[in-house]
C-alpha cells in the first residue's frame, strides 16, 4: 500500500511506473509483464527505432484548440490509442481485465480481450457498456474451441477479431524459464477457455475435479504451428465481423493480407517477446503503410512508451497505435485509477507534441515533421 500512496502523491515518468511496479509485485510477475525473448535484443529495437528521429516543429501556429479524435472502423474515438491485448492481467493486480477493460470504458478508448485473459470475455465485455471492444484471437488448435470463442466474441458486442499471427509457437522467454514461471500454466489465463462449453466438453472430468488436465489441455490448443493464411477464410465463415491481423512485419504479408481482404494490420513483434532479433515496429510500418496505400487501417504496437512515440508513428502513416506495458505498470501499482494515470499522462504528452509541433489535427501529422538522424 506505501509504494501506491507514494506513486499517487508525485508525478512518475513512463520509466519510473516500471521501477515503481518491479518494486510491488512478485518478481516472476513482474518479470513476465515486462522482459521479451532470448537476449532481448527485439525488444531493445523497439525503442532504439523511435530515437532515431527527431521533431521538426513549425511555429506560428493557432494551437489553442486541437482535434485529436480518428475513425478505426467505423468507431471515432477521442484519440488514436487502443489498449493493446494482454493476457493473464491478474497476475498484475487481482481484478485483472475488469480493472483495465472499466479504465478504457472512462476513456472511451477500444479495448482489445486477450484469448488468454485473467477473465472471461463476457465478464469483460460487461465492464465497457457501450465502449468498442475487439477480441484478440490466437486460433485454437481445434477448430470447434475457434470457433466457439469467435461466435461468443460477436454475443458479447464486440466489434472485430484479431488474428494474432506471430505465435504460432511461444517465443523462448528466458526469465521465465530461469523463474520456472507459467501463468498460463499456473491458470492465470483460463477465463476464457474454463468458461468455453466446446473447450469443456472435450475433457474427461470437469475443471472442479481435475484442473490440472484442463490446464494442460488449455496448453495443448493454445499453440498452433499448423495454422495459415486458410484460418483468414474459416473465420470468415463463423463471423461477420471485421478481422484484422496482429503481427505483420513483412511487406509481403502486407500484399497478402490485401489479397486476403482482411479489414485491417497491426505492426506489431508481440513487444518482443516471440522472435528475437526481430526488427523493430517503426523500421517497418512506412514500407507497410506504403503497400497498403490506404486500403485498410494499419495501427502498431510494440515499444510506445511516450506521447512523441505516437507522434511519429501516425507521422510514418499508421492509423492508431497500441499500447501494452505502460498500462499494466499503472495496473500493478494502482488497479483500475493506475491504468487511467499512466494513459492519461500518455496522451496529455502526446496532446502536449501536437501543440508544440504546430498541429491541430490528425490529418496534419506527416513525415514532414520528422528529421531522420
Amino acid at each position: 500500500m506505501k509504494a501506491v500512496e507514494k506513486s499517487r502523491d508525485r508525478h512518475l515518468a513512463i520509466n519510473e511506473w516500471e521501477k515503481e511496479a518491479e518494486g510491488f509485485i512478485n518478481k516472476k510477475a513482474f518479470d513476465y509483464i515486462a522482459r521479451g525473448s532470448g537476449e532481448e535484443s527485439t525488444l531493445r529495437a523497439n525503442r532504439e527505432a523511435f530515437s532515431q528521429y527527431e521533431l521538426s516543429h513549425r511555429i506560428l501556429r493557432d494551437v489553442s484548440s486541437i482535434e485529436t479524435s480518428v475513425t478505426v472502423l467505423g468507431h471515432t474515438i477521442p484519440s488514436p490509442v487502443l489498449f493493446a491485448p494482454i493476457g493473464v492481467q491478474a497476475i498484475a493486480h487481482p481484478d485483472g481485465e475488469l480493472a483495465t477493460s472499466r479504465a478504457a470504458a472512462s476513456m472511451n478508448l477500444p479495448f482489445v480481450t486477450s484469448t488468454v485473459s485473467s477473465y472471461s470475455m463476457e465478464e469483460i465485455a460487461q465492464q465497457m457498456k457501450d465502449t468498442p471492444r475487439w477480441f484478440q484471437l490466437y486460433y485454437s488448435g481445434n477448430e470447434m474451441v475457434a470457433e466457439s470463442m469467435i461466435k461468443r466474441a460477436e454475443s458479447a458486442g464486440y466489434s472485430a477479431i484479431v488474428l494474432t499471427v506471430d505465435t504460432p509457437i511461444m517465443g523462448f522467454r528466458e526469465s521465465d524459464h530461469i523463474n520456472n514461471y507459467s501463468p498460463i500454466g499456473e491458470g492465470s489465463g483460463s477465463g476464457n477457455y474454463f468458461s468455453d462449453p466446446v473447450f469443456k466438453s472435450l475433457l474427461e472430468k470437469p475443471i472442479l475435479e481435475d484442473k490440472q488436465a484442463a490446464l494442460k489441455k488449455q496448453l495443448e490448443l493454445f499453440e498452433n504451428p499448423a495454422v495459415t493464411w486458410d484460418a483468414i477464410h474459416r473465420i470468415r465463415q463463423y463471423t461477420d465481423l471485421p478481422i484484422l491481423l496482429k503481427g505483420v512485419v513483412h511487406p509481403e504479408d502486407a500484399k497478402l493480407a490485401l489479397q486476403y481482404k482482411v479489414d485491417g494490420l497491426i505492426v506489431s513483434n508481440h513487444g518482443g517477446r516471440q522472435l528475437d532479433h526481430g526488427v523493430a515496429t517503426l523500421d517497418v510500418l512506412e514500407e507497410i503503410c506504403q503497400v497498403v496505400q490506404g486500403e485498410i487501417p494499419v495501427l502498431i504496437d510494440s515499444g510506445i512508451r511516450r506521447g512523441s512515440d505516437i507522434f511519429k508513428a501516425i507521422a510514418l502513416g499508421a492509423t492508431a497505435v497500441l499500447i501494452g506495458r505502460p498500462f499494466m505498470y499503472g495496473l500493478a501499482l494502482d488497479g483500475e485509477e493506475g491504468v487511467k494515470r499512466a494513459m492519461h499522462q500518455i496522451l496529455k504528452e502526446f496532446e502536449t507534441t501536437m501543440r508544440l509541433a504546430g498541429t491541430v489535427k490528425i490529418s496534419e501529422i506527416d513525415k514532414t515533421y520528422l528529421v531522420s538522424k
